[in-house]
């Protein structure tokens, strides 16, 4: 069994409500955000990638442009703009590429990140 992982970036404002940073965390403010994807599976005989990359690559733009130099909060679909609902919602987008494995979500520069195995059950 193998797992291949393919990173992006992309820079995003939001605000949030309700947090303990109060204030400084409602006022709109961005952040650098690194994402992760892996994909988990046997290489095809044929071709000898687990998926290819070039495909992933396709689909992971199409998302990294829905996000890029945006203000996540007016993304419908996101719902409020949170490292657990972005790792969600890059995997509902993602999730016809290939047995995805998990999804995580980096703020480097404020040494956070989160990750989504997929829905459970």
């Amino acid at each position: 069994m193998w797992e291949l992982t393919k990173s992006f970036r992309f820079e995003a404002a939001h605000s949030l409500t309700g947090t303990t940073f109060g204030a400084a965390s409602e006022e709109i403010h961005g952040h650098s955000f690194r994402a992760e994807v892996t994909v988990r599976g046997t290489p095809d005989p044929a071709t000898g990638m687990v998926v290819d990359l070039g495909l992933l690559q396709r689909a992971i733009e199409d998302v990294r442009l829905t996000l890029d130099h945006k203000y996540l909060n007016k993304i419908e679909a996101l719902g409020t703009p949170t490292l657990e609902n972005l790792s969600r919602f890059v995997w509902d987008r993602l999730q016809h590429i290939g047995k995805l494995t998990r999804v995580s979500i980096h703020r480097d520069s404020c040494n956070e990140s989160c990750t989504y195995y997929g829905p459970q059950g």
